[in-house]
């Protein structure tokens, strides 16, 4: 039989701009993995399980990582999926504990980065042999290839398409970067705290038109990590008061609907996260009106509005309406992003998803202090990545 599983723990570094200090990525997952279980009130030895998502560092480097949190000899495996890597090591966790296998499972996630842009992949390998060259091959059959980065220009000619086919507006993109930026300057673990308007956002330098350098997620270092339990766990420890119930997750890859159109829109994932999302509603017997705060993958402003309309927050095309019209804020009906998201706190892919759900946890605690989101109850996670995977998440106050 199935069991609840539930967050009981969530710590994370700050994220942080490549080489600003002299750490290790063991250093990173030493602080989050630490934190996570000191917000638990639980040792490293109760941990049965630990999954630790990264990217860019060798094999086993899952393993170097939890050592510094004990040595007792538990299983530790490494994941890798590309962005969405952190939410996917997060599944397996919430699936060790939901199946009966585990009572206490550490989800972690890192990563050590370097400067500059992404290449066409987390390897940032040869085109011709990376895992996303179909998702490339679709988007230079429709635009052409130029000299801007790869990952800012797939995103940024699905602005292209979006503005074309609805009307969306420059300005209405920036309006996502203007609000992520305005919220990070509370969030004293995100990698930007500085706030900006629409108009200096525009006037930023140009990645890739229409995204400008506001408006894209950067390269960070960071860790974050959450500790999974079950019902039994909660109740034998006392964590009732900690705990935060996973309701729902799912994970889509790309099917058909992916390349077939042509478009970047879909080949970015919005049909990923769309079925991922319509799974979680399904599943939990809830829906998107249901949700208080929202943690999504806004790698660039116009995934974030991709993103809306794929979580059914709005039909089609009214995505930069309703972020310019304030629903998406503090005040609004939903209030999307309140970390600063990935364009302002950073994105270090292994960290990220992680990272969303250490937010939530926050926010549904009633723990985030100057961002909190007021008598949330039940908040949604989405990150995704290239390749492809969208994993969603449904959480609620316990």
């Amino acid at each position: 039989m199935r069991t609840k599983a539930y967050v009981v723990g969530v710590g994370m570094t700050r994220f942080e701009k490549p080489e600003t200090r002299d750490w290790q990525y063991w250093d990173m997952a030493r602080e989050a993995g630490t934190g996570a279980l000191t917000d638990a009130g639980i040792p490293y030895s109760a941990v049965e399980q630990v999954p630790v998502g990264y990217c860019f560092q060798a094999s086993t480097a899952g393993q170097r990582a939890a050592y510094e949190l004990g040595l007792t000899g538990v299983p530790v495996y490494n994941v890798n999926n590309n962005c969405a890597t952190g939410a996917t090591a997060l599944m397996l966790a919430r699936q060790f504990v939901e199946g009966g296998a585990s009572d206490c499972v550490l989800a972690l996630g890192f990563e050590k980065m370097a400067r500059g842009a992404l290449g066409g992949g987390a390897d940032g390998g040869d085109f011709a042999t990376s895992p996303v060259a179909r998702h490339y091959a679709v988007m230079a059959a429709r635009h052409g290839f130029e000299m801007t980065p790869p990952t800012a220009q797939i995103f940024g000619n699905a602005a292209r398409e979006h503005m074309e086919r609805y009307g969306t507006t420059e300005a209405q993109l920036a309006a996502v970067g203007a609000k992520n930026h305005r919220h990070s300057a509370n969030n004293p673990y995100a990698q930007f705290q500085d706030a900006y308007t629409v108009d200096e956002i525009l006037a930023a330098r140009t990645v890739h038109s229409p995204l400008t350098k506001l408006q894209c997620s950067p390269t960070s270092d960071g860790a974050a990590a959450a500790v999974v339990v079950s019902e039994r766990f909660v109740e034998r420890h006392g964590l009732g008061e900690r705990a935060v119930e996973i309701v729902a997750q799912a994970m889509a890859t790309d099917t058909e609907e992916s390349f077939a159109s042509g478009s970047c829109i879909d080949v970015v994932g919005q049909p990923m996260s769309r079925a991922a999302a319509r799974q979680v509603y399904d599943s939990a017997g809830l829906g998107i009106e249901d949700v208080d705060v929202v943690e999504l993958h806004d790698c660039f402003s116009v995934n974030e509005l991709l993103t809306y309309e794929a979580l059914g927050m709005c039909e089609p095309g009214e995505s930069g309406k309703l972020v310019e019209s304030g629903a998406t804020t503090y005040g609004g009906r939903w209030v999307v992003n309140p970390s600063g998201g990935l364009i302002s706190k950073g994105h270090p892919l292994g960290a990220t998803g992680i990272a969303q759900v250490a937010e939530l946890t926050w926010q549904l605690r009633g723990e985030a202090r100057a961002r909190q989101v007021a008598d949330a109850c039940v908040g949604l996670a989405h990150n995704v990545g290239l390749g492809g995977a969208a994993v969603v998440t449904l959480l609620r106050r316990a």
